[in-house]
């Protein structure tokens, strides 16, 4: 792929912008004829959730791999007896990483459809554009696909709750380890002009304090070139550069800095720091060259782990999903699926909307992380911290210490990864 295709490329998944709407306001627990005998979505058989995520269009190559394994996970505890005897029906509809599109297929879903609840939306900029829908019409909005800190806002969106580890934690754990293990080398970060270059650089001040980052360069997403602020980070003297970028940019970033002939640390958010995404925008002749020694972070199974869930997922990938490339993302898409197994399983034998988000709320979810979930009636935020990710020899695995931040303060914990049972399959 030319330079120019990937930037072309990269701007275009990066650069979609939401309207958002007036919350009306109304924030009552359970939803109108949420009964037993009328709850949208449950029939006798089946539990019908919906997502939209981009299927087409130039975030597709990243990120539609997630809903693919979801959708695989749920044909595998489907065909292991559903949940309470229900199969679960996961209708995902492609918006393309259009907000605008976004609107259109989430009103599908929920008027049409009439799914039970929205699970794993896709992207800070479309799912913000159906944030405030989903809570006026008091549809369970569960694990959303991004790091945005907006989905943990209880007491405004009482029935939104995010998945990933934010970006501020995501911020501070990059900047910590960095502190912790290269004390003289000067740390920068390059981010988009956005809230989630802010929310990064947000918590990298956490670590590094307010004067910390030697050097941010902001780009647009519009922008279709960052050989400014590469350029920029170079003559900064920058040694390790954080970087809040989507896969795309972080390819864009490696790429630029290579044909100027540097060669720096690259420190990727989670959302950037996907190795086979990686390697496809960068071309498996110079990728792998590029990206050794890559640090991210992760707060689920790693794909180069050997855990009981990383066996499991393979597994499931090979026999449900046509075998479609094992990594980051197929972990991550049935990760989520689990998760909502297991919160429908302790919703009961009769689910409510109003008894999944009880669920969700109780604390009483495990999920597969290697952190504890942080969910409850005050924090609608899933992983509070994250662990620490390096490449070596094209293997993304784990290594040193695991960060949370609780109360703006950075601290290291140890991991408390969550063992597999019941073959993954939530009550069995």
């Amino acid at each position: 792929m030319s330079q120019h295709s990937l930037t072309r490329r990269v701007a275009a998944l990066a650069g979609a912008t939401a309207v958002l709407v007036a919350l009306a306001g109304c924030s009552t627990p359970a939803a109108t004829g949420d009964t037993d005998e009328d709850v949208p979505g449950v029939s006798d058989d089946t539990v019908t959730i919906g997502a939209h995520t981009p299927l087409t269009g130039p975030a597709a190559a990243g990120y539609s791999s997630i809903s693919a394994a979801a959708t695989a996970y749920f044909d595998y505890l489907n065909d292991n007896g559903g949940v309470h005897g229900r199969d679960i029906d996961y209708i995902v509809k492609d918006d393309g990483y259009n907000p605008a599109t976004t609107q259109t297929v989430v009103r599908e879903l929920v008027q049409e459809d009439e799914v039970f609840a929205i699970v794993n939306g896709l992207g800070t900029p479309t799912h913000t554009a159906v944030l405030d829908y989903l809570n006026q019409n008091e549809v369970p909005d569960l694990f959303v696909a991004s790091g945005s800190t907006s989905w943990n806002q209880p007491e405004k969106y009482p029935f939104t709750f995010g998945f990933n580890a934010d970006y501020v934690v995501e911020g501070a754990a990059l900047a910590q380890y960095a502190a912790d293990e290269y004390p003289d080398k000067v740390v920068c970060l390059l981010g988009q002009d956005d809230d989630f270059g802010d929310e990064m650089i947000e918590g990298a001040e956490l670590a590094l304090g307010a004067d910390g980052l030697a050097q941010v360069e902001r780009y647009s997403v519009s922008n279709q070139d960052v050989a400014a602020q590469i350029g920029a980070l170079k003559a900064a003297g920058c040694e390790i550069n954080i970087l809040a970028t989507i896969n795309g940019f972080t390819a864009l970033a490696l790429g630029t800095a290579a044909q100027l002939g540097w060669f720096p640390m690259w420190f990727s958010s989670s959302s950037g720091a996907n190795y086979e995404t990686l390697v496809g925008y960068l071309g498996a002749d110079v990728g792998p060259k590029l990206l050794q020694g890559l640090v991210g972070t992760n707060y689920l199974p790693a794909s180069g782990g050997d855990s009981e869930w990383v066996s499991l997922f393979r597994q499931i990938n090979d026999e449900y999903n046509d075998g479609a490339t094992f990594d980051g993302n197929t972990i991550y898409g049935m990760s989520v699926a689990y998760l909502f197994a297991e919160a429908l399983e302790a919703a009961g034998e009769n689910p409510t909307r109003q008894s999944l988000i009880d669920a969700v709320q109780s604390g009483d979810l495990t999920g597969n992380g290697i952190l504890p979930l942080s969910f409850g009636e005050d924090s609608h935020a899933a992983y509070l911290g994250a662990g620490i990710t390096t490449v070596d020899q094209g293997v993304q695995d784990y290594v040193g210490p695991t960060y949370a931040v609780d109360g703006g303060t950075v601290t290291t914990v140890d991991p408390s990864p969550v063992a597999l049972s019941g073959e993954g399959v939530p009550g069995s």
